[in-house]
């Protein structure tokens, strides 16, 4: 395993060290997140907010957690936590906004389906072995009828099917080992650590780190299963971690975790194929920092990059219809190591999730210019790794 990779970055220490349907939130929950300072919003004014965590880590949280947030200061409420589920790290949901669905990043690694309820009184309805180690990424196809993730440890991906009138998952239909080519000297071995679906729904791609590779498959509608169709290779140690695609369809962008860089990618819906440009500079200077996460605007105009090490997140101006990245700024992100980023659903809020301060802090998107404005006090909950705020 790199020795370049942040420790406690994936599953237990020691062991994984890498790696309007909602409305009100549990209020009688096993345990409470803690809670800004300022007055809270208006209850019936919020919106509801998971949290994914690691519970086998010192400092981790007991499940997932539940907290609600202000749609316009971005004020979060912590509201309690559903326990039942070990390890979720990485949390999606469902096309019908009724299931959330959570990895179990352990070394016997699984998958687990929530279902959500309007009076906070979620239930837990199983899970299943994703059939590799340290699941640290799932998506949900756009038809709501294939569960995908990524097991990072084992250097895999599976797909699950789901139920469609329960949003329950059934056993497993595929399971692919990424063998070829073999990883950059010091990366230990494959390490699959994203699988989504683009835009066009006809292809799926999995970002593997450890192999430098972007792999392409064709999703069988019917069975679930999964049948290569190109990779793209990254140069060697860039260790691409996270791939999001332009609103357009035919470009991408690669946060690359270990030589510090973003790539922007050319991407042809026809054969699935993706085509990696120059890497390019985050502005965080030298070294390595870890890049994170790329997020995009639904207009295409701006795309933002998290960076762990360097504690920030890059703004970048999407320029020629997708095809090229302006650097603009980098702006501190308020915490210790953000792991995650993500949109409000009307993108006027971004949300960063840092795993080693405990914080989860918040900023107001300028639709104008782009530019970041950070939103009151950081709250605090324990290790955030994954945020995800509902409608």
């Amino acid at each position: 395993m790199n020795d370049r990779m942040p420790e406690s970055e994936h599953g237990p220490a020691g062991r994984l060290r890498r790696r309007g349907f909602l409305g009100a939130l549990a209020a009688g929950a096993t345990a409470t997140l803690g809670q800004q300072s300022a007055v809270a919003a208006p209850a019936a004014a919020t919106r509801p907010l998971f949290l994914g965590t690691y519970t086998s880590q010192p400092g981790g949280g007991s499940g997932v957690g539940l907290a609600a947030y202000h749609p316009v200061t971005g004020r979060i409420t912590g509201t309690g936590v559903l326990t039942g589920v070990a390890d979720p790290s990485y949390l999606a949901l469902s096309p019908d906004r009724r299931t959330l669905y959570a990895v179990q990043e352990n070394a016997d690694g699984a998958v687990t389906a929530v279902r959500l309820a309007a009076d906070g009184a979620h239930r837990v309805l199983g899970s299943r072995s994703t059939g590799g180690a340290g699941p640290c990424h799932l998506s949900v196809h756009p038809s709501g009828r294939w569960l995908l993730s990524a097991n990072y440890l084992s250097g895999s991906v599976a797909v699950h099917p789901v139920d469609p009138a329960t949003g329950a998952l059934g056993e497993r239909t595929a399971l692919v080992t990424h063998s070829a080519p073999p990883p950059g000297p010091g990366q230990g071995g494959p390490h699959a650590h994203q699988i989504v679906t683009s835009p066009d729904g006809s292809h799926v791609l999995a970002v593997d780190l450890g192999n430098d590779t972007v792999y392409s498959y064709r999703l069988d509608p019917l069975a679930g299963t999964l049948s290569q169709v190109s990779t793209a290779s990254l140069r060697p140690g860039a260790g691409p971690r996270h791939l999001t695609f332009h609103p357009g369809g035919r470009w991408a962008y690669l946060a690359n975790e270990l030589d510090n860089t973003a790539v922007v990618c050319a991407y042809d819906p026809a054969t699935g194929r993706l085509t990696p440009g120059a890497p390019q500079s985050t502005g965080t200077g030298p070294g390595t920092s870890y890049p994170a996460q790329f997020l995009v605007t639904p207009d295409g105009r701006f795309g933002y990059l998290a960076n762990r090490g360097h504690n920030s997140l890059t703004r970048y101006a999407v320029e020629d219809r997708g095809a090229r990245l302006r650097l603009l700024d980098t702006v501190p992100v308020g915490g210790d190591f953000p792991r995650h980023i993500a949109f409000s659903p009307d993108h006027r809020l971004l949300f960063a999730g840092n795993q080693r301060s405990h914080t989860v802090t918040v900023f107001r998107v300028d639709p104008r210019s782009g530019q970041l404005r950070p939103t009151g006090e950081p709250f605090e909950a324990p290790m955030p790794v994954c945020v995800l705020p509902l409608q």
